[in-house]
């Protein structure tokens, strides 16, 4: 069984240590970074993971944590999109013990003709889809207060809670962390040299960018500006409950699962992926608002508020993952929403690439270069 506990960070390699052993650079300790962290240690990669905040991230631990292909942006999107799902199954085969499961996804955040289209569109892609009428709802949902017409099941679409899986990934990787801030990328001749930390500098030889929204910043100096949606995400967390919630649940009003130890989580907002708010407005209103949404799917439940995470989502201009060579040599890029679902894939095509291998033809259509 893993150990999900956040490691002591008394127990890291000192300052001094990073400096003298590191060769790859991993700035941030969310899923992405994790991710990168294991893929490239098991090629044999000496690496190390900088970041300000503790393992598992920030944006990581406030993801709703759905694994998916139904929701993509254009075909490559897709493609990667459907990888990432076969790429945590791998994960899970070779890590026995993720915190990852496979429930599937019972959708009907579109009705009628709007419904069918995506159930065609998805058979298209030969994605798995059935069809679902509102006596099967009510079989697989006995809790659910209001039970649509109709509704789509997308049987391959799973779970996990990034923050948990980035530590599992980083205590498999063996990498070394250390908590830091990283305030500039440097380099000597237009090749990458190592980083400047309010601790101090650290040397490498690569340096790679898994710091979500922090990235622009570090990329300016470069004269590389890479545009970011402002796309603030707040997950609430209810009481512990009997199980009413088997599957992963996407209605008109309200996305919600239900973990392991029974409790509800829930975005704040309806059609969370495809959100475009800039702003939360205010918390306990907010919060009140989503509870009772939950209280009308599952009706004569105690619904109540336990806990939250919050944070910004790092999402590129165009709401496509930004991956590959940065300005400069040495110097990688790897942002991405969702990463829940990317971050597997990307880790496994990214670190072929960075060792030497051939350029990947599944991220051909999410390169920095396209905002230069």
């Amino acid at each position: 069984m893993l150990d999900n506990r956040a490691p002591d960070c008394q127990t890291r390699p000192t300052h001094a240590t990073f400096a003298r052993m590191t060769q790859t650079l991993i700035i941030g300790a969310g899923i992405t970074g994790a991710a990168l962290a294991w893929q490239l240690s098991r090629r044999g990669e000496a690496v190390a993971i900088v970041s300000t905040h503790a393992e598992g991230g920030l944006a990581s631990a406030a993801s709703f944590g759905w694994l998916n292909a139904s929701y993509f942006l254009n075909h490559p999107h897709y493609r990667l999109r459907h990888e990432g799902m076969a790429a945590h199954r791998r994960l899970s085969q070779a890590l026995p013990g993720l915190p990852t499961t496979w429930p599937g996804c019972l959708w009907y955040e579109s009705t009628g003709d709007a419904q069918e289209e995506t159930a065609s569109d998805l058979k298209a892609l030969d994605y798995k889809v059935e069809r679902l009428t509102r006596v099967q709802v009510a079989d697989r949902l006995p809790a659910l207060g209001p039970v649509p017409e109709t509704a789509l099941f997308f049987p391959e679409e799973g779970v996990a809670d990034p923050a948990i899986l980035a530590r599992a990934l980083i205590a498999a990787s063996g990498a070394q962390v250390i908590r830091a801030t990283v305030q500039s990328v440097t380099e000597t001749q237009g090749k990458v040299t190592g980083v400047i930390t309010d601790l101090g500098p650290l040397s490498a030889t690569r340096v790679i960018l898994a710091t979500g929204t922090g990235t622009p910043t570090l990329l300016e100096p470069f004269g590389y500006s890479l545009p970011m949606l402002q796309r603030p995400g707040l997950m609430v967390a209810t009481n512990a409950l009997p199980p009413i919630c088997p599957v992963i649940l996407a209605t008109p009003d309200q996305e919600v699962r239900q973990d392991v130890k029974g409790h509800l989580i829930a975005p704040a907002s309806a059609a969370h992926q495809a959100d475009h708010a800039e702003t939360l407005g205010s918390f306990p209103v907010v919060v009140n608002a989503t509870l009772t949404r939950l209280r009308t799917l599952f009706p004569g439940q105690e619904i109540h508020f336990a806990h939250q995470a919050m944070a910004l989502r790092p999402v590129p201009g165009d709401g496509l993952p930004v991956v590959g060579q940065g300005p400069v040599a040495g110097l990688w890029i790897a942002v991405m929403h969702s990463g829940a679902t990317l971050a597997p894939v990307v880790a496994e095509l990214l670190a072929e690439e960075i060792t030497g291998g051939p350029e990947s033809k599944l991220l051909a259509s999410f390169r920095p270069s396209r905002f230069e």
